[in-house]
């Protein structure tokens, strides 16, 4: 079965089906070929449960905020004011695109998002300052991954929401392995420039006065973090109501910068629902199909498997994390969450591994996904982005930061504490 069902995602997917139509597709297969029960007949009671869940009214809201701040101009502002405070690094502007990624991530909570903003604002001083298109590009879709992994994360909620696992302890897990991801990519961009000078265009110094002037519109999204992460640590509100928060303030921010009109609300409000309906089709239908696979037994075979090859702990790991890395060529990356998640974790907390560093473990693997052919996501928003060359330069430039993220899975492995420590103080 397991292998069948495979076949039939790749194949439907191929087609340009919608991730959460495929979901369903597959569920409906299961239900008449593998299952002696009628399980559609349980069809409308997944759909409900699977989606009344106030811990999801989350996500809207932190759509919302991202949608806010980039079409009210302030992440224009971020990028502008780190460009004055990194580019006089070997790679120059390259750094901005990871810095701005870096802070709009603690604000989005989504890699596409992030990716897409950074990319819009990034890509017209690349062209006019002569840099490396391979690189510029490739740091910005390894940027924007850190969308999910930096909180508050829409990813970290959905795993937390499938595993029954504190969310705020996957907040603070995320974020000592997010800012060291940052900075890993920071250090590769200046080795790469330090070795080939001529991949990091021109690095540029601005007088101090400028620098802290800058200063000004970096408040606003330090602010907006420091609110959103302190009232949930504080105990005041939970990741919902600190997401409400955040959208207030983000707009009380756009206000300020005068960002704010009709057209403004009106864009952002439909960027909401765009994106939240397709988070929302693909959590349902993977629940709907988890549910068949689990009814006809795949749950079963899938431990059986595993189990028969007598692996230890670590090896049992790394063939999840092949496993995973190899699903991700060809699976969008929320729905390879939702459908191996209720799978998987089982399997990794009986051979004694803890959820919220799993968790962590598996955004890695799948920030791995966005940037990686055929279906990175990050890849395409930003070669939409560019509007000249090809994909090829977008996932050659991407590359390193590859090699960075298959770094930072080994070193979550030999070093679990990354994840850990801070959990460990709540």
């Amino acid at each position: 079965m397991i292998a069948y069902v495979s076949v039939g995602l790749l194949a439907l997917l191929s087609l340009s089906i919608p991730v959460g139509i495929v979901l369903f597709l597959l569920g409906f297969g299961v239900d008449l070929f593998f299952s002696p029960f009628p399980l559609m007949k349980g069809l409308g009671q997944l759909v409900w449960s699977s989606s009344n869940s106030a811990t999801l009214i989350a996500i809207p809201f932190f759509v919302l905020l991202g949608e806010i701040l980039v079409r009210s101009g302030v992440a224009g502002r971020t990028y502008a004011a780190l460009d004055r405070w990194v580019s006089w690094l070997p790679g120059g502007l390259i750094h901005a695109n990871i810095a701005t990624a870096t802070m709009f991530s603690a604000t989005s909570g989504s890699s596409v998002a992030t990716a897409a903003t950074v990319a819009t604002v990034a890509m017209p001083q690349a062209e006019k300052l002569g840099y490396d298109p391979k690189l510029f590009s490739g740091a910005i879709a390894a940027g924007g991954t850190l969308g999910i992994m930096i909180p508050p994360s829409i990813n970290l909620i959905v795993y937390g929401f499938l595993t029954q696992t504190s969310i705020p302890r996957l907040f603070l897990a995320g974020l000592i392995p997010g800012i060291a991801l940052a900075l890993c990519f920071v250090l590769a961009t200046v080795i790469i420039c330090t070795v080939r000078p001529s991949l990091g265009g021109e690095r540029r110094v601005f007088p101090l006065a400028q620098m802290i002037a800058a200063l000004r519109d970096l408040l606003p999204i330090i602010f907006l973090f420091s609110i959103i992460i302190g009232t949930i640590y504080k105990g005041w509100a939970t990741p919902t109501e600190a997401a409400a928060v955040g959208v207030a303030g983000a707009f009380l921010i756009a206000a300020f910068f005068r960002g704010v009109s009709l057209s403004m609300i009106g864009d952002s409000l439909l960027g909401t629902i765009k994106i939240t309906s397709m988070i929302m089709l693909v959590v349902i239908g993977a629940t709907f199909l988890n549910f068949t696979l689990s009814s006809a037994g795949m749950g079963r075979e899938l431990q059986s498997f595993l189990t028969g090859l007598g692996l230890s702990p670590l090896m049992f790991m790394l063939v999840i994390v092949a496993i995973y890395i190899v699903l991700g060529f060809f699976i969008e990356t929320l729905s390879l969450m939702v459908v191996t998640i209720p799978i998987i974790v089982p399997l990794v907390v009986a051979q004694g591994y803890d959820p919220i560093w799993f968790g962590i473990l598996m955004i890695v693997l799948i920030e791995m996904a966005l940037i990686t052919p055929p279906v990175g996501l990050n890849l395409y928003v930003v070669q939409g982005a560019r509007k000249s060359g090809t994909m090829s330069e977008v996932m050659l430039g991407a590359l390193p930061y590859v090699i960075v993220m298959l770094l930072m899975v080994a070193a979550l492995i030999a070093f679990p504490q990354i994840a850990l420590f801070l959990p460990g103080f709540v």
